[in-house]
């Protein structure tokens, strides 16, 4: 029954989300795709302070792919950036509700794929090992 109720709640993120759109002269602004599905996305985070004051994203794909960015922005719009270069795929998963498995992970995960390698461009460093694996 959680799961359902899970579920409902990536459907939900994915039919009415509101961080969609594009922002103007954003800090950072990452596109990723997944091939094995066709899933794309682009990210854009509005950095001020080091805080994360605006971030949204564009693409297609999934409800699990869309519904997880839909998601993950919410929950990491006004975090610091050292909180976004340290959140990891489980956390993520915690985040969203479910386990996709290993077939849908890919999908789960594009969103913060994209965040990540943003984020350490950004820094001017190489990505850590929990986002090469992403």
């Amino acid at each position: 029954m959680e799961l359902d109720m899970y579920a409902e709640g990536l459907l939900q993120s994915y039919e009415h989300p509101l961080n969609k759109g594009r922002i103007e002269k954003p800090q950072i602004e990452k596109h990723e795709e997944n091939i094995s599905c066709g899933d794309k996305i682009t990210v854009y985070l509005k950095i001020e302070n080091n805080i994360i004051k605006d971030i949204k994203f564009d693409g297609t794909g999934c409800v699990i792919s869309m519904g997880s960015a839909e998601i993950l922005l919410n929950e990491l719009k006004g975090k610091n950036i050292e909180e976004l270069e340290n959140f990891k795929k489980e956390n993520l998963l915690e985040t969203i509700g479910i386990d996709p498995g290993p077939v849908r992970m890919h999908c789960a995960t594009l969103s913060l794929r994209a965040v990540k390698k943003g984020i350490f461009e950004y820094l001017k460093k190489e990505p850590d090992q929990s986002t090469k694996e992403l």
